[in-house]
């Protein structure tokens, strides 16, 4: 059995599509994507330096259109699928919950939204690594921080103001061995984000949704979601509520995942994979490089 998982915001890096719009027809359904959503994907995603990547307006729908265009070029249907975050976007088009098109648009309002909503407060995140994730948690709700994405494999990442961001790396919690300031612009997945919310439930009214063709893993609870408009709703809400990566992999092991490939940009997924589903086949999709490899995992586990 196999899960093709899609990134979330950070997985990002300066030129990272490049090697991608080498591929046949890539480059026409990148400009086709751009001219729908008014941003220039591809002068982002090969030009732009990492501070211009960083802005949550224009990392998102970057990181939907690689993980659409990296799906597409393996051309394969994966009998379950997920993402982290913005990558549940990637998801349910992968899905067949809404279009390309309507997924870029949809992310692009997101990503406006966010911004918009993080400029009102100097927020962001870090990243916990190691510790008890009861001891963590309790540790974060004292400093007044969200555990905005609880990641497993020792992976906790919390969000919240600047100043609070400060206080907890001079005062980590019991067992954890470092903290990572991320590359995102703002405190996502929390109440920061609530303005967000609103702009992205109007944008969802307008979209054509359809019922899932393969098993959806959400990261709200790690549940599997059967219809189009559950998918939609979760969507709309997940901006301000925490991502449960963790009990996404306890799905995964529960549906008897074999197998997981990582849409690019990939590589975070597959790192948290590697430590928290030992035995289960990993691949992320860096380059086009890694798609024969990725054909051929796929060919030895996407049972259904």
């Amino acid at each position: 059995m196999l899960v093709l998982v899609a990134p979330g915001q950070g997985a990002q890096t300066p030129g990272f599509l490049t090697p991608w719009l080498e591929l046949p027809g890539a480059a026409d359904r990148i400009a086709g994507w751009s001219e729908a959503i008014g941003l220039d994907l591809a002068h982002y995603g090969t030009k732009a330096d990492a501070d211009e990547i960083r802005d949550t307006a224009v990392a998102q729908p970057l990181l939907v259109a690689a993980g659409l265009l990296s799906a597409a070029a393996l051309d394969a249907s994966p009998g379950i699928v997920a993402g982290h975050s913005v990558g549940e976007i990637t998801a349910a088009a992968l899905a067949g919950v809404i279009e390309d098109e309507a997924a870029l648009r949809f992310v692009r309002t997101r990503g406006l939204g966010m911004a918009e909503a993080a400029a009102v407060t100097e927020t962001g995140m870090a990243a916990l690594l190691g510790g008890e994730p009861d001891v963590t948690v309790a540790h974060l709700k004292r400093l007044g921080l969200t555990p905005a994405n609880v990641n497993g494999a020792g992976q906790i990442v919390a969000a919240g103001t600047a100043a609070q961001i400060a206080a907890l790396v001079e005062d980590k919690p019991e067992g954890v061995r470092r903290v990572v300031p991320l590359k995102v612009a703002g405190a996502f997945h929390t109440h920061h984000m609530a303005p967000a919310v609103d702009r992205l439930r109007e944008a969802a009214a307008s979209l054509t949704v359809t019922d899932p063709t393969v098993t959806y893993v959400s990261n709200a609870d790690g549940r599997t979601v059967a219809t189009g408009d559950e998918v939609i709703s979760r969507l709309v809400g997940q901006v301000a509520n925490p991502v449960r990566w963790d009990l996404c992999m306890e799905t995964f092991k529960e549906l008897g995942v074999t197998a997981l490939v990582e849409a690019a940009p990939g590589g975070t997924l597959v790192g948290l994979a590697k430590r928290a589903l030992p035995g289960v086949r990993t691949l992320a999709l860096k380059t086009p490089d890694d798609l024969d490899a990725a054909r051929a995992l796929i060919s030895e586990h996407a049972g259904a």
